[in-house]
């Protein structure tokens, strides 16, 4: 809970600073084609959630797609499963990219640079679908939408202060055998300091650049500097997802009750004993698309069976991109389903399961041949 509250409260301040504003504008204003915009998203979507995480990204993708499609239903349709697969894809093969691989690089099974080892087959589970779909997609280009964006003040600081927090927090489990929680618990002081410096320095801030507007005769921005608020870094914690931070804790503890009565014990004799480890874990990926991936995974760690790292690795490709061959089996396609308005539906995405699961049998084969060392 701790860890993915400071995540999420730095993911709000970069909001807040306006730098989601910012590179959607930029994307808006460029023009790009209706099939440079799907890959565009994609991309941008698979690469930002091994950093950020795969729910915000895919938030941030979506607002851009939603701004320049002028409601073409289609289109944004298929933009938004090719959204929710990348950002599950991207989130995979790092520890902070999704729940399922934090759960297990946080339980100790993997040291942090193994999960790196899953990029190749999640990018195949990423690029088959979409090469699938872009033919489906029209040549058009849409109308340029002119939008200025200016950053708040620290906006780039606190991008640098969020990779400083994340590299504190890996060097606190690989040098310091510490929880990693300790290196984002320190990850949020050091937004706590800044958040200090930007309030003190604000005044100055403020007198400067009104001066300068006031010389350029810039009536609008010196509306928006009258309107400037300090930064407040307890107003981002209190914005933080706490539906999702209690959701994660509820299932901790469904979770750990069914391990406590026995049923976890009978569930890994009959999956990883009869069954066999890789036909488990590519069956609980499945599983996955109709449950949540946080259940799934926590029960396989609250198992706890004997398996290689190939296998762990296996599991956490499983959960993490099985989710993506329905619209309710990740957080992503929830979230972009409502986002959406009826353009993104659960039928929609439904129509292109058989794609998707091709992409998820081609990125286990992947793994399979080129892990097959880990096994």
């Amino acid at each position: 809970m701790l860890f993915l509250l400071v995540a999420m409260t730095y993911i709000n301040a970069m909001e807040e600073r306006r730098l989601f504003d910012a590179l959607r504008a930029w994307m808006v204003r460029k023009g790009f084609s209706y099939r440079q915009l799907f890959w565009l998203t994609g991309l941008l979507a698979f690469f930002i959630s091994p950093v950020a995480d795969n729910l915000t990204t895919a938030l941030l993708m979506c607002a851009v797609v939603m701004k320049v499609a002028e409601g073409d239903k289609k289109f944004i349709n298929l933009c938004c499963i090719n959204i929710v697969v990348a950002a599950n894809a991207g989130g995979a093969f790092s520890p902070f990219g999704d729940i399922t691989t934090l759960m297990v690089w946080q339980a100790g099974i993997l040291p942090f640079q193994e999960f790196f080892a899953l990029f190749l087959p999640s990018m195949v589970n990423f690029l088959v679908p979409a090469v699938a779909m872009h033919f489906f997609i029209e040549q058009r280009q849409p109308e340029a939408v002119m939008e200025d964006v200016e950053l708040k003040r620290g906006a780039l600081r606190i991008v640098a202060l969020f990779l400083l927090t994340i590299a504190t927090a890996v060097s606190c489990h690989t040098f310091l055998h510490l929880p990693p929680v300790l290196g984002m618990m320190t990850g949020l002081g050091y937004l706590q300091f800044f958040g200090y410096f930007l309030r003190v320095t604000l005044p100055g801030s403020l007198a400067r650049k009104k001066a300068m507007a006031e010389r350029a005769g810039d009536i609008e921005r010196l509306r928006r500097l009258g309107s400037v608020v300090p930064f407040d870094v307890f107003n981002k914690i209190a914005r933080a997802e706490w539906d999702t931070l209690l959701f994660f804790y509820g299932v901790v503890m469904c979770v750990g009750g069914l391990g406590f009565m026995g049923y976890l014990a009978l569930l890994s004799e009959v999956l990883y004993t009869q069954w066999g480890a890789t036909s488990a874990n590519i069956a609980l990926g499945v599983v996955s698309a109709v449950i949540d991936n946080i259940p799934v995974m926590f029960a396989v760690l609250a198992m706890q069976p004997d398996m290689s790292h190939g296998q762990w690795l296996l599991i956490t490709l499983t959960a993490g991109v099985g989710g993506s061959m329905l619209s309710i089996g990740s957080a992503a396609g929830v979230a972009l389903m409502g986002q959406a308005r009826g353009m993104y539906t659960f039928l929609g995405h439904l129509k292109w399961a058989p794609v998707i699961a091709l992409g998820y049998v081609a990125s286990i084969l992947v793994h399979l041949w080129v892990n097959q060392a880990l096994f």
